[in-house]
């Protein structure tokens, strides 16, 4: 792989707990914004299923400005029934998310973890991944 992956960025998919999205759906959601596909490389389904998004050689499309050495996570969640933030992760995910990161850390070992909220004005993923998971 020709990209040197630095950052791990998290994601929520900003809907509610009842809304059974999947790496499909924002797939569709984002041709609709007019982008070539999903832009996260993996999708973390409220049941802890790990879905594949964007190939890992390519640059993702979910944080502005750090895409080109950056691995995009999202999961399904991520806001109340008002679309408020709300960390409402499934222990499901919060397994998964353990999984996944331990791997990435594993491949990329220089690679540190962030939220989307380190860089942009967003809640997202409405929890600071960033403490969470410090010491992967």
């Amino acid at each position: 792989m020709k990209r040197k992956i630095n950052k791990i960025i998290i994601h929520c998919s900003a809907t509610t707990p009842s809304m059974d999205v999947d790496a499909n759906t924002i797939d569709e959601w984002h041709k609709q914004r007019g982008w070539s596909g999903i832009g996260y490389h993996f999708f973390i389904k409220r049941d802890g299923k790990i879905e594949f998004g964007r190939p890992l050689d390519q640059s993702g499309a979910h944080t502005k400005g750090h895409n080109q050495n950056s691995i995009g996570v999202c999961y399904a969640g991520g806001v109340d029934s008002k679309m408020c933030p709300e960390d409402n992760r499934t222990s499901e995910q919060i397994a998964s998310f353990l999984l996944l990161l331990r791997f990435l850390k594993n491949t990329f070992p220089k690679a540190t973890i962030h939220g989307h909220r380190d860089f942009s004005p967003k809640a997202c993923p409405s929890f600071d991944a960033t403490k969470e998971y410090k010491g992967l």
